[in-house]
């Protein structure tokens, strides 16, 4: 008879995405993540597999919360321009309990050369964040408060472009009036 799970799946998911997201892929040992998640070794294996696909299920779990929170902050915002703003104020000015930066773009700089499957959800990741900023952008070009000048799609190239170099900025610093000074100069040729 088989043994049920001693433990709720989502909640050591969001152990583990801590962890990876801390300390990255490769210097994240199995005894970090069974210390970590709180479960025993064999249960991580039996429920998981290999600590590749754990990751995988943690970028997948990652895109589920990241998206939903993306979409929240920006629904029934009355402005295009004020919502893309937010989207790059929440990346400066984020829940302390998480760990600064971004789990994908930490991905994509240290796995890229190596790991097509993890660039492959990057990618689809940030294809997803950059639609939004196109649909924002639209919108706003279509009730006049977002400058015609450049297409929706490459506006929306050059935002996320900027907002993955934000969410690396905000690792190596906390000054705020100089991430502030960036949000303010990027979002710039909105106007």
């Amino acid at each position: 008879m088989a043994r049920s799970k001693e433990f709720d799946i989502d909640t050591v998911l969001g152990k583990a995405m801590t962890i990876f997201w801390q300390q990255g892929y490769e210097k994240t040992s199995m005894q970090d993540l069974v210390s970590g998640m709180g479960i025993h070794k064999r249960s991580m294996y039996d429920t998981f597999g290999d600590k590749h696909t754990l990751y995988m299920k943690v970028m997948e779990r990652y895109t589920e919360i990241i998206s939903a929170k993306m979409e929240e902050r920006v629904q029934g915002l009355p402005s295009a321009k004020g919502a893309i703003r937010l989207l790059f104020e929440t990346t400066v000015h984020k829940d302390d309990a998480e760990p600064k930066g971004c789990l994908f773009v930490n991905t994509a700089v240290e796995l890229s050369n190596h790991d097509p499957i993890a660039v492959a959800k990057v990618n689809q990741s940030f294809m997803s964040n950059e639609r939004l900023l196109e649909q924002l952008v639209q919108h706003g070009q279509e009730n006049g408060e977002i400058s015609g000048q450049y297409s929706p799609l490459v506006l929306s190239f050059y935002l996320h472009n900027a907002l993955v170099g934000l969410r690396v900025m905000v690792k190596t610093t906390s000054d705020l009036q100089k991430l502030d000074g960036i949000i303010d100069t990027t979002l710039a040729i909105l106007d």
